[in-house]
């Protein structure tokens, strides 16, 4: 602190129409709009801390991150600012701004903050041309909540001004603390640079037993593993801890540079995007795969060969093993949620282990709210997040343990846990389809006509014969979400149809670009005999899609031939 105290200014602006947070605090739009258009980022940010009451404010500590995406570091430089002249005491920020989405949650719950800022645009492209996002979490260390969403989304139409100090500078690149006098400030501000590693590496290390995961992947017998952290925020999490700490060799983790555009790829770890990885697991060297999203909430797992693990099955497999982690024989298992699109596999065990499962909409927020009021342990969602209640996230790194831990304990491959698991319980084939870039209104008009039709009374009992198939229709609903724990009531998440036999299709609008719209439709079909459960998932499905695509025409709506499969 030398010189004079730096100005606290306040600056007008006028508000935006299209700044309502998609859920869980989280705004996300095309990179050149918060780059060029005149204060759509402070306005955000402004409206984010404004939605924090003044006495919870003043003098606070709150979290910032990034997945290191292009105009991050911009941005943070912004949000440092601002936190300092809208009363915030201190920020914890990650070394050069780099802090996964499940690390700013265990920081969040470690040291008692007010809440977290993360700049992601999650699996989305970055670079100029690609997206960027700010996500607001609150002190549980969870998303927001849709009541304070809406909170930020009120203040955001009304806003005339923001605070900041624009002669604020900080060193991202250098750990330890950095403390600035503020005019009209009793007390300096504080920002302290700190390993983006250490707090969550000490986390896991009282969850898992590392030394039974390093004994798996060190000496002769140790087992190959490939990890592709795709450029993004997970490149220092995957060396530290699976090289450095558990031993894996140092050319086991792949893309671990984080990079502004993410090397120019998608950071999306499926097996549409992840293909760098699916090809080398293809080549039989390795015997577990997985990949990660730009912010590290995400994950995919593969098996030799290539061998695919669906998230709803990994979900499931990971609830039916969780005896192998310390972490639940110690705290036992309360329950399991899922969100409502995601496969019932994780129902089954649910009933053989006696534990509830909850269903809820998409969106993490939902499930922190099971998991404070201790009713769930272990939740997940079918795009490629799972996670327990030791965060308030979901948690890519986390699972990949979890499946080490598995490994190690029933000295089993992939495929074999897998295989094992659907002899038990049952497969259940299961695809997601992506209709993307759509003009938001004519989205909006094809699922209003289909939900008219499916949820008809004249729809139950309806059948539909594709081929040698007949589904009968047993059930139909818009789905609807009661919280067991406020009562709070969230309706229009998604149509639902469940055929007689549990097969279900499912058609939910997904709009985080806030630009362009995305219809998923998701097929699920139910089978028990083990000489079925060698068939290609989309193979098992075609009726259902079919009968899908007949009552809601979307290609004929939409001018579509086909969408993106993603599981």
């Amino acid at each position: 602190m030398e010189g004079s105290p730096i100005p606290v200014l306040t600056v007008p602006t006028a508000p935006y129409e299209d700044q309502r947070p998609a859920g869980g605090g989280g705004l996300r739009r095309p990179t050149g709009l918060f780059e060029g258009q005149r204060n759509y980022l402070p306005n955000f940010i402004q409206s984010v801390l404004s939605s924090i009451d003044l006495r919870d404010r003043q003098g606070c500590t709150m979290v910032v991150g990034s997945d290191g995406r292009y105009f991050s570091r911009t941005a943070t430089e912004i949000v440092v600012q601002m936190a300092a002249a809208n009363g915030i005491g201190r920020l914890i920020i990650g070394q050069n701004g780099i802090l996964s989405t499940p690390a700013v949650s265990c920081i969040i719950r470690k040291i008692k903050a007010a809440g977290g800022i993360i700049l992601t645009a999650s699996h989305c492209p970055g670079g100029p041309g690609g997206e960027f996002g700010v996500k607001f979490n609150v002190a549980n260390g969870g998303p927001a909540p849709d009541i304070v969403s809406e909170k930020i989304y009120q203040i955001s139409k009304t806003i005339e001004e923001y605070a900041i100090c624009p002669d604020l500078r900080i060193d991202l690149s250098r750990l330890g603390r950095q403390e600035f006098d503020l005019e009209n400030k009793f007390k300096p501000f504080r920002v302290e640079i700190v390993d983006p590693v250490d707090i969550y590496l000490n986390l896991l290390r009282t969850i898992f037993d590392f030394s039974a995961i390093k004994g798996l992947l060190t000496g002769p017998s140790q087992l190959k593993i490939r990890v592709d952290a795709m450029h993004g925020v997970m490149g220092p999490y995957v060396r530290k801890v699976l090289c450095d700490e558990l031993g894996a060799p140092a050319n086991s983790a792949i893309n671990c540079v984080p990079l502004e555009d993410f090397g120019g790829q998608h950071p999306d770890p499926n097996l549409t995007y992840a293909t760098t990885l699916l090809e080398a697991m293809k080549g039989g060297e390795y015997g577990f795969g997985a990949a990660f999203d730009a912010d590290g909430d995400r994950y995919m797992i593969l098996g030799q060969n290539g061998f695919f693990v669906s998230p709803s099955d990994s979900l499931a497999i990971i609830a039916a093993n969780l005896s192998c982690i310390p972490y639940f024989r110690q705290m036992g298992v309360r329950g399991f949620g899922r969100s409502m699109p995601t496969s019932t596999a994780l129902d089954r065990v649910a009933k053989s282990m006696k534990v509830p499962v909850y269903e809820t909409p998409a969106g993490w927020r939902f499930f922190s709210n099971l998991m404070d009021s201790g009713r769930c342990s272990l939740c997940g969602e079918e795009s490629f997040g799972t996670g327990s209640d030791h965060l308030r996230e979901k948690d890519g790194l986390w699972a990949v343990l979890v499946w080490l831990s598995i490994i190690a304990a029933r000295k089993q491959s992939v495929e074999e846990i897998v295989r094992d698991h659907w002899a038990k319980y049952g497969r259940h084939y299961y695809c997601r389809f992506d209709y993307e870039g759509l003009e938001p209104k004519s989205t909006y008009y094809i699922l209003r006509d289909l939900e008219a039709l499916v949820t008809d009374k004249s729809f139950i009992g309806q059948q539909f014969a594709v081929g040698n198939h007949i589904y009968s229709v047993a059930k139909t609903d818009s789905f609807e979400y009661v919280d067991p724990v406020d009562g709070t009531v969230t309706k229009k998440q998604g149509l639902r149809i469940i055929f007689s036999d549990a097969s279900r299709l499912i058609f939910r609008l997904s709009s985080s670009s806030g630009v362009r719209a995305t219809i998923r439709l998701y097929a699920e079909s139910y089978e028990r005999d083990p000489s079925g459960h060698n068939q290609e998932p989309q193979a098992v499905l075609s009726p259902l899609i079919a009968i899908a695509l007949k009552i809601s025409q979307i290609h004929e709506r939409t001018g579509r031939r086909g969408p993106t499969v993603i599981t």
